[in-house]
């Protein structure tokens, strides 16, 4: 039986997937809450659910593909925008089944292809996670802050147009004031960041703790009088049960803000 990712390409299967590596922190998570003990692998920053004891096999941009076609995998999950093409084609050139997930640009397209995935690919029940996620983030609220949403610095990269964590916000009533920018991640430098608050086209300034660790002496000091909202990284751009707790997280974090 052969199945389609999210790119079209086929994912041939030899009955249901057993032993599953993935290259995605998000998915990693999604497929261990679903199913336990699918997991036979995963990176290093593959954090959720706590307590997950599998061999590690390097980082998602550069994983040890050795060690994950060791693993003798049934499957491996990848990610368009995290991993690179170069690994997905070596598994595949190995025999193994690689199933890749477009990078999402809403939380609806994310819920979709996660239920793919699960119910087709791994043919598992529709778990109760999803539908309560879908539920949760079907509606965006009124706008209530336009915002500069940094992910690094040295050099400053914020979000930009249809990416996943812009979703997020926007459907908590945090506009993206780059969400109209050319650039998935735009890379601006701080004097037109300020400029933005300057001219009152952003008037709040989100900071989250992944992929770089902001913190209330990190990344504010750069933007004097400008108020700021510290958030989870992990609640703002990962896809799966997180979603759940991420709604109820962040909408306190800006009601408090």
């Amino acid at each position: 039986m052969t199945l389609f990712d999210d790119l079209g390409e086929d994912v041939p299967r030899r009955g249901v997937p057993r032993r599953v590596v993935s290259l995605v922190p998000a998915l990693t998570e999604a497929v261990e809450v679903s199913a336990p003990g699918r997991i036979a692998g995963a990176t290093d920053y593959c954090t959720h659910p706590e307590g997950l004891e599998v061999p590690r096999v390097g980082g998602s941009k550069y994983p040890k593909v050795d060690d994950v076609l060791a693993l003798n995998p049934d499957l491996v999950l990848a990610n368009s925008e995290e991993n690179r093409p170069e690994d997905v084609e070596r598994l595949r050139a190995n025999g193994v089944p690689v199933w890749v997930m477009e990078a999402p640009a809403t939380v609806p397209h994310a819920l979709a292809s996660l239920r793919r995935l699960l119910t087709q690919a791994l043919e598992l029940p529709e778990p109760d996670w999803l539908v309560t996620a879908e539920e949760l983030w079907r509606e965006a609220k009124p706008e209530r802050a336009r915002a500069v949403v940094p992910v690094w610095r040295k050099p400053w990269i914020v979000l930009g147009r249809d990416t996943f964590g812009g979703d997020v916000l926007h459907r908590l009533g945090i506009a993206n004031v780059y969400s109209g920018h050319e650039d998935r991640y735009p890379r601006p430098k701080i004097d037109e960041l300020r400029e933005r608050f300057a001219r009152g086209e952003a008037d709040l300034l989100v900071l989250p703790d992944e992929p770089y660790l902001f913190t209330d002496v990190d990344g504010p000091e750069a933007f004097p009088d400008v108020p700021f909202v510290l958030v989870s990284g992990r609640y703002l751009t990962w896809y799966g049960p997180s979603l759940v707790d991420a709604h109820r997280e962040l909408s306190a974090a800006f009601s408090a803000s």
